[in-house]
Protein backbone atom coordinates (compact mmCIF):
# COMPACT_ATOMS: atom_id res chain seq x y z
CA UNK A 1 0.00 0.00 0.00
CA UNK A 2 1.69 3.22 -1.13
CA UNK A 3 1.81 6.34 1.01
CA UNK A 4 0.57 9.43 -0.59
CA UNK A 5 3.14 12.29 -0.71
CA UNK A 6 2.02 15.46 0.89
CA UNK A 7 3.13 18.36 -1.35
CA UNK A 8 3.02 20.77 1.57
CA UNK A 9 5.48 18.73 3.60
CA UNK A 10 7.82 18.30 0.64
CA UNK A 11 7.83 22.02 0.04
CA UNK A 12 8.71 22.73 3.67
CA UNK A 13 11.62 20.28 3.50
CA UNK A 14 13.00 21.81 0.32
CA UNK A 15 12.72 25.31 1.81
CA UNK A 16 14.72 24.29 4.87
CA UNK A 17 17.38 22.70 2.72
CA UNK A 18 17.76 25.81 0.52
CA UNK A 19 17.89 27.96 3.62
CA UNK A 20 20.75 25.92 5.04
CA UNK A 21 22.61 25.99 1.73
CA UNK A 22 22.19 29.77 1.48
CA UNK A 23 23.36 30.29 5.04
CA UNK A 24 26.45 28.15 4.42
CA UNK A 25 27.29 30.08 1.22
CA UNK A 26 26.87 33.41 3.04
CA UNK A 27 29.20 32.33 5.82
CA UNK A 28 31.75 31.13 3.27
CA UNK A 29 31.63 34.48 1.45
CA UNK A 30 32.06 36.40 4.69
CA UNK A 31 35.05 34.29 5.77
CA UNK A 32 36.60 34.58 2.32
CA UNK A 33 36.17 38.39 2.39
CA UNK A 34 38.02 38.69 5.72
CA UNK A 35 40.76 36.24 4.90
CA UNK A 36 41.47 37.37 1.35
CA UNK A 37 44.54 39.66 1.01
CA UNK A 38 44.80 42.20 -1.70
CA UNK A 39 48.21 43.08 -3.05
CA UNK A 40 48.61 46.08 -5.25
CA UNK A 41 50.76 45.62 -8.23
CA UNK A 42 53.32 48.21 -7.26
CA UNK A 43 55.59 47.47 -10.11
CA UNK A 44 58.58 46.22 -8.11
CA UNK A 45 61.82 47.34 -9.59
CA UNK A 46 65.12 45.60 -9.20
CA UNK A 47 67.45 48.42 -8.10
CA UNK A 48 70.44 46.37 -9.14
CA UNK A 49 69.42 46.63 -12.81
CA UNK A 50 68.76 50.39 -12.77
CA UNK A 51 71.35 52.56 -14.39
CA UNK A 52 71.94 55.52 -12.07
CA UNK A 53 74.61 57.99 -11.21
CA UNK A 54 74.14 57.98 -7.44
CA UNK A 55 77.84 57.66 -6.79
CA UNK A 56 78.56 60.58 -9.07
CA UNK A 57 75.99 62.67 -7.28
CA UNK A 58 77.23 61.76 -3.77
CA UNK A 59 80.86 62.49 -4.49
CA UNK A 60 81.31 66.13 -3.51
CA UNK A 61 84.75 67.47 -4.16
CA UNK A 62 86.32 69.17 -1.08
CA UNK A 63 86.16 72.91 -1.14
CA UNK A 64 89.59 74.41 -0.89
CA UNK A 65 89.64 77.87 0.61
CA UNK A 66 92.63 80.00 -0.21
CA UNK A 67 94.73 80.88 2.87
CA UNK A 68 94.28 84.40 4.23
CA UNK A 69 96.78 86.90 2.95
CA UNK A 70 99.73 87.46 5.29
CA UNK A 71 99.54 90.64 7.38
CA UNK A 72 101.32 93.58 6.06
CA UNK A 73 104.59 94.14 7.85
CA UNK A 74 105.43 97.75 8.15
CA UNK A 75 109.13 98.25 8.11
CA UNK A 76 110.40 100.89 10.48
CA UNK A 77 111.20 104.10 8.84
CA UNK A 78 114.80 105.09 9.11
CA UNK A 79 115.13 108.76 9.75
CA UNK A 80 118.50 110.19 9.11
CA UNK A 81 119.61 112.52 11.85
CA UNK A 82 122.33 114.89 10.85
CA UNK A 83 125.46 114.74 12.89
CA UNK A 84 125.70 117.27 15.63
CA UNK A 85 127.49 120.31 14.53
CA UNK A 86 130.75 120.77 16.28
CA UNK A 87 130.82 124.00 18.19
CA UNK A 88 134.12 125.58 17.97
CA UNK A 89 134.65 128.01 20.75
CA UNK A 90 137.87 129.33 21.98
CA UNK A 91 138.24 129.21 25.72
CA UNK A 92 140.87 131.46 27.08
CA UNK A 93 142.64 130.10 30.11
CA UNK A 94 144.92 132.45 31.95
CA UNK A 95 147.43 130.36 33.85
CA UNK A 96 149.81 133.18 34.56
CA UNK A 97 149.15 133.62 38.25
CA UNK A 98 151.88 135.03 40.37
CA UNK A 99 151.99 133.62 43.85
CA UNK A 100 154.26 135.23 46.36
CA UNK A 101 154.88 134.64 50.01
CA UNK A 102 152.54 137.47 50.87
CA UNK A 103 149.67 136.05 48.88
CA UNK A 104 146.98 134.81 51.20
CA UNK A 105 144.90 131.93 49.97
CA UNK A 106 141.46 131.93 51.46
CA UNK A 107 140.23 128.67 52.93
CA UNK A 108 137.43 127.06 51.02
CA UNK A 109 134.39 126.79 53.25
CA UNK A 110 131.85 124.14 52.43
CA UNK A 111 128.38 124.92 53.60
CA UNK A 112 126.93 122.21 55.78
CA UNK A 113 123.98 120.45 54.29
CA UNK A 114 120.78 121.18 56.20
CA UNK A 115 119.76 118.41 58.48
CA UNK A 116 116.93 116.36 57.14
CA UNK A 117 113.91 116.57 59.32
CA UNK A 118 113.17 113.22 60.84
CA UNK A 119 109.62 112.10 60.14
CA UNK A 120 107.26 111.55 63.02
CA UNK A 121 108.65 108.05 63.50
CA UNK A 122 107.84 105.75 66.39
CA UNK A 123 110.90 104.05 67.85
CA UNK A 124 111.04 100.77 69.71
CA UNK A 125 114.56 101.24 71.09
CA UNK A 126 116.15 104.63 71.76
CA UNK A 127 119.24 105.91 73.47
CA UNK A 128 117.29 107.30 76.43
CA UNK A 129 114.22 105.22 77.27
CA UNK A 130 111.11 107.00 78.56
CA UNK A 131 110.14 106.44 82.18
CA UNK A 132 107.37 107.27 84.65
CA UNK A 133 107.91 109.80 87.41
CA UNK A 134 109.55 108.11 90.41
CA UNK A 135 110.57 105.05 88.38
CA UNK A 136 108.80 101.81 87.53
CA UNK A 137 108.26 100.84 91.15
CA UNK A 138 106.27 104.02 91.73
CA UNK A 139 104.31 103.41 88.53
CA UNK A 140 103.27 99.89 89.55
CA UNK A 141 102.23 101.25 92.95
CA UNK A 142 99.99 103.72 91.08
CA UNK A 143 98.53 100.90 88.96
CA UNK A 144 97.76 98.73 91.98
CA UNK A 145 96.07 101.68 93.68
CA UNK A 146 93.94 102.75 90.72
CA UNK A 147 93.04 99.35 89.30
CA UNK A 148 89.66 97.83 90.21
CA UNK A 149 89.27 94.09 89.88
CA UNK A 150 86.32 93.45 87.51
CA UNK A 151 83.34 91.78 89.19
CA UNK A 152 82.93 89.28 86.38
CA UNK A 153 86.56 88.18 86.62
CA UNK A 154 86.26 87.94 90.40
CA UNK A 155 83.14 85.75 90.17
CA UNK A 156 84.76 83.50 87.58
CA UNK A 157 88.06 83.34 89.47
CA UNK A 158 90.08 84.65 86.49
CA UNK A 159 93.71 85.62 87.12
CA UNK A 160 96.61 86.35 84.81
CA UNK A 161 98.59 89.00 82.94
CA UNK A 162 97.34 91.57 80.47
CA UNK A 163 99.98 92.92 78.08
CA UNK A 164 99.28 96.54 77.23
CA UNK A 165 100.98 98.39 74.37
CA UNK A 166 101.20 102.18 74.30
CA UNK A 167 103.23 105.02 72.81
CA UNK A 168 104.98 107.69 74.86
CA UNK A 169 104.88 110.80 72.67
CA UNK A 170 107.39 113.64 72.58
CA UNK A 171 105.69 115.40 75.49
CA UNK A 172 105.45 112.28 77.69
CA UNK A 173 101.74 111.52 77.22
CA UNK A 174 100.68 107.86 76.97
CA UNK A 175 98.78 107.44 73.68
CA UNK A 176 97.51 104.60 71.47
CA UNK A 177 96.90 102.42 74.52
CA UNK A 178 95.55 98.96 73.69
CA UNK A 179 95.68 95.42 75.07
CA UNK A 180 97.57 93.12 72.70
CA UNK A 181 97.18 89.99 74.85
CA UNK A 182 94.56 89.67 77.54
CA UNK A 183 92.58 87.34 79.77
CA UNK A 184 89.08 88.73 79.19
CA UNK A 185 86.22 89.13 81.67
CA UNK A 186 86.78 92.90 81.78
CA UNK A 187 90.45 92.76 82.82
CA UNK A 188 91.74 93.99 79.44
CA UNK A 189 89.50 97.08 79.49
CA UNK A 190 90.46 97.87 83.08
CA UNK A 191 94.20 97.74 82.31
CA UNK A 192 93.74 100.05 79.31
CA UNK A 193 91.71 102.50 81.41
CA UNK A 194 94.35 102.72 84.12
CA UNK A 195 97.19 103.42 81.65
CA UNK A 196 95.19 106.04 79.77
CA UNK A 197 94.75 107.97 83.03
CA UNK A 198 98.41 107.60 84.09
CA UNK A 199 100.48 110.76 84.65
CA UNK A 200 103.00 111.93 82.06
CA UNK A 201 106.27 110.15 81.62
CA UNK A 202 109.61 111.63 80.73
CA UNK A 203 109.82 111.24 76.91
CA UNK A 204 112.42 109.09 75.24
CA UNK A 205 115.31 110.74 73.40
CA UNK A 206 117.30 109.85 70.33
CA UNK A 207 120.46 111.92 69.69
CA UNK A 208 119.32 114.33 72.35
CA UNK A 209 115.94 114.98 70.75
CA UNK A 210 112.60 113.79 72.17
CA UNK A 211 110.94 111.14 70.01
CA UNK A 212 107.96 108.83 70.15
CA UNK A 213 108.64 105.44 71.73
CA UNK A 214 106.46 102.32 71.65
CA UNK A 215 106.39 100.24 74.84
CA UNK A 216 104.70 97.10 76.19
CA UNK A 217 104.00 96.53 79.88
CA UNK A 218 102.46 93.51 81.62
CA UNK A 219 99.80 94.15 84.26
CA UNK A 220 99.04 91.26 86.60
CA UNK A 221 95.53 90.50 87.94
CA UNK A 222 95.62 88.29 91.04
CA UNK A 223 92.89 87.51 93.51
CA UNK A 224 93.86 87.93 97.14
Amino acid sequence: MELKKNPKISLERKSGMFFNIGLAVSLLLVITAFEWRFYDDGGLVDLGQVDDDFEDIMEIPPTEQPPPPPPKIELPKIIEIPDEEEIEEEIEVDLDVEITEETVIEDIVFEEAPEEEVADEIFDIVEDQPGPPGGMAAFYTYVAKEMKYPNQARRMGIEGRVFVQFVVDKTGNLTEVRAIKGIGAGCDEEAVRVLKNAPKWSPGKQRGRPVKVRMILPITFKLS
